[in-house]
């Protein structure tokens, strides 16, 4: 049956409750850790040990005689709620950022012995005269009120900054080195203040700190510094300063091996046709067009501004990436008519494989994503750095903030480290494919039924928020099965490559053919959303694979397959407003088993400066099985009995104990099959909420949001037209715009 004509989707979008219910949140235990007299004991000795350091501090480190101190939460109380937002005020002090750490408290109210638990660190400044005063009254306070005398009991440590709080770990054996520092202080005239006393300390210690190539994300600033070895001893005391790391380079742009083990097939027929959507236009961000690359019907190139002179390699990597977006992975047949033309924007140059000038690449990356009216974008390149959990990489922010308002669309290449050491964390999924605004693309090894990761393609866990990384996995090529692009040489040939920067375009390639299918009428979020609802899960290894491969041929996506209905919802939910989105089931008993498959999808702002506190947006989803069940125990027994659907555990590493780590995620999704008899009227009741600082604000933006649903069931065969009869006044057929050739792949 031709695509045109088979059943695509149901699109609808949730109902506003006017009347919301209220979920209380779970909260820390009720006794403390520490009574106030044991608190106060405990923490004086530290106050005034931190006190004395950072009084020891060089004047030109603490712009206005201020300084940044660290502040250690009890492991059992991390919830915004216990945040000593009073005792700071009190003591004079303000909390500039937050960290996650593991840390093992001197007691705790849980029974058993006490472990090591991943508790937050808050860097709070203020002028060393607040720390003197602090260190000078604590042994004989006594707050005029209980709140500080709870909050002081919930804090397990208060200390100076060290060295190894702020330098990592410095690989290259070289005497002159290419930093990059983080800053608090954020932007605006606020900040000048810090920027200025920072440049003022680089230069007495005989350093650079290059202010031009400088990037502000949230409340940290991030640049190059240039200087020796031997000046680390003292760049560290800067007060202001988070972190400091070796400048990373760009990662290879070769293909992992410079040669395949397999001869390439015959000659290539490009085909005859312009794209399937004249206007759908994607920005490719890499190493640039070479002339006579045989592509020139579908690409313009473009140079970024500032761009310097082009490299034979990047030209080449940029090529083959052009080919993977128009075409995907190639054969000796015909290639398949492209979705979307593809502009290209040079972002390399011959100055890119050096450390500092990889800050020029980021910043015509972010010239380009800003001054263009592009809404699809492929990044195959970046640094050659692994993601950290306990700090957010200049690049992963900068390329957040650019996605946040969810209007755009960004593939970006995990990177090939997935064969390096995974004791040390080298193997790990590569800025900025750790964003948790862009789909993260891994490499599959095969396009065949049997798949698995690639073995050169980084892994997860991504930070947490944001631990489901990749998103999926594309065909990316091996040595045995490459993935064949036009030779940039030679067009009429193929080209044999491996890697992520071509499992990238390749993805992003599905969603251009769901945009040409459906035009407007499925937002960026929804066809996210419907990517990685789509991807084939082998065996659940989140860590290898994600969400699982992707389906290569487009029907896979805009089809209901027989026996089943996918719905899409997308919208708006105002904060802290709830939505309900009906899950659509016919009429009547439903016998057997029903498959229920979610995915939840939506774009956030971002807190740099509290990685462990990442997204600024959360969704709270509650499932509802059954409009017929309540539970007379429960806070509100007027509402149907909720039970969970996404679990926790996908998304929380195996020592990592908060309880409200799910909603924080920009994508969850979750496969379940109920029986048919316990489902009457389903829905999910999704809960928007808001932080800034880990803590809960009031905001008056409305979030964006998608959710793809899949219902199905092997003894219900018309499932999508009894649904679609159910529910004609609530729920629209989604037919496609144009007519798409559909290539079947053996």
């Amino acid at each position: 049956m031709p695509i045109e004509d088979q059943p695509n989707f149901l699109l609808g979008h949730g109902e506003r409750l006017v009347e919301p219910v209220t979920i209380q949140s779970g909260g820390g235990p009720r006794k403390l850790p520490y009574s106030f007299a044991q608190a106060r004991e405990r923490l004086a000795p530290q106050v005034d040990a931190a006190s004395h350091s950072l009084d020891a501090l060089p004047d030109s480190a603490c712009p206005n005689d201020e300084v940044v101190g660290i502040i250690t939460l009890h492991p059992q109380w991390l919830a915004k709620s216990y945040h000593p937002t009073a005792l700071l005020r009190e003591v004079g002090l303000e909390t500039v950022g937050s960290r996650p750490r593991m840390v093992k408290p001197e007691k705790w109210t849980k029974k058993g012995e006490v472990e090591e638990a991943p508790s937050t660190e808050l860097f709070v400044a203020g002028p060393r005269d607040a720390f003197r005063d602090w260190a000078t009254t604590l042994p004989g306070w006594s707050p005029a009120t209980d709140v500080l005398r709870k909050e002081l009991a919930r804090l397990e440590a208060v200390r100076a900054p060290e060295r190894k709080d702020r330098v990592q770990k410095i690989r290259s054996r070289e005497q002159e080195l290419v930093l990059e520092v983080g800053l608090h202080g954020g932007r605006g005239e606020s900040g000048l203040y810090i920027l200025d006393a920072f440049q003022r300390f680089v230069e007495g210690l005989g350093m650079e700190a290059v202010h031009a190539k400088k990037l502000f994300a949230g409340r940290l600033c991030f640049m190059p510094v240039l200087g020796e070895r031997s000046r680390l001893s003292e760049l560290w005391k800067f007060s202001y300063l988070r972190v400091v790391r070796e400048m990373p380079r760009l990662r290879r742009l070769d293909s992992v091996l410079r040669s395949v083990s397999v001869p390439a097939p015959g000659p290539v027929i490009l085909p005859d046709a312009d794209p399937v959507d004249p206007g759908l236009r994607v920005a490719v961000l890499d190493g640039g067009t070479p002339k006579g690359a045989g592509l020139e019907r579908w690409v313009t190139p473009y140079d970024a501004k500032g761009v310097g002179g082009d490299v034979p390699k990047y030209l080449s990597h940029g090529a083959h990436v052009n080919s993977a977006v128009l075409f995907g992975a190639l054969s000796a047949e015909e290639g398949a008519q492209p979705y979307a033309a593809v502009d290209h924007f040079r972002v390399l140059d011959s100055d890119s494989g050096k450390d500092d000038e990889l800050y020029d690449v980021m910043h015509r990356v972010r010239d380009v994503m800003q001054s263009n009216n592009h809404s699809f974008f492929n990044l195959s390149i970046g640094p050659e750095l692994p993601v950290e959990d306990t700090e957010v990489h200049a690049w992963t922010c900068m390329l957040d903030e650019l996605l946040a308002d969810g209007n755009r669309l960004a593939a970006v290449a995990v990177g090939n480290g997935g064969d390096l050491d995974s004791q040390a964390g080298h193997n790990r999924v590569q800025v900025p494919a750790d964003g948790v605004n862009a789909l993260s693309v891994g490499s599959a090894d095969t396009q065949g039924a049997k798949w698995r990761r690639a073995w050169y393609s980084s892994v997860g866990p991504g930070r947490s928020p944001g631990l489901i990384k990749p998103d999926v996995l594309s065909f990316g090529g091996i040595e045995q099965e490459p993935f064949w692009v036009v030779d940039s040489n030679s067009p009429a040939k193929l080209y044999g490559a491996l890697g992520t920067s071509f499992a990238s375009p390749a993805a992003l390639r599905h969603a251009l053919g769901i945009r040409a299918h459906f035009r407007e009428s499925l937002n960026h979020l929804a066809i996210r959303a419907l990517l990685v609802h789509c991807a084939e899960d082998a065996d659940g290894d989140r860590l290898q694979h994600g969400w699982g491969r992707l389906p290569d041929e487009l029907d896979s996506y805009v089809v209901c397959p027989d026996g089943s209905a996918r719905i899409v919802y997308q919208g708006e939910v105002e904060p802290g407003g709830w939505v309900r989105a009906p899950i659509p089931l016919p009429d009547g008993d439903l016998p057997g088993n029903v498959r229920i498959r979610a995915t939840f999808c939506y774009a956030t702002r971002i807190d740099p400066n509290h990685p462990g506190n990442y997204t600024q947006s959360g969704l709270v989803i509650t499932f509802r099985p059954n409009d017929a069940v309540f539970d007379e125990k429960s806070e509100h027994p007027e509402q149907p009995k909720s039970k969970s659907f996404f679990k926790r555990g996908e998304y929380q590493t195996e020592r990592e104990l908060r309880q409200d780590a799910l909603k924080w995620e920009t994508v969850i999704h979750a496969d379940q099959t109920k029986r048919g008899r316990g489902l009457k009227n389903p829905v999910f009741d999704v809960n928007y909420q808001v932080r800034e600082e880990g803590q809960t604000v009031a905001h008056d933006r409305a979030l964006k949001y998608a959710l793809v649903i899949t219902v199905s069931s092997k003894r219900i065969h018309d499932m999508y037209n009894r649904v679609l009869r159910r529910y004609q006044s609530q729920l629209q057929p989604l037919r496609p715009v144009v007519k798409i050739p559909v290539r079947t792949r053996m």
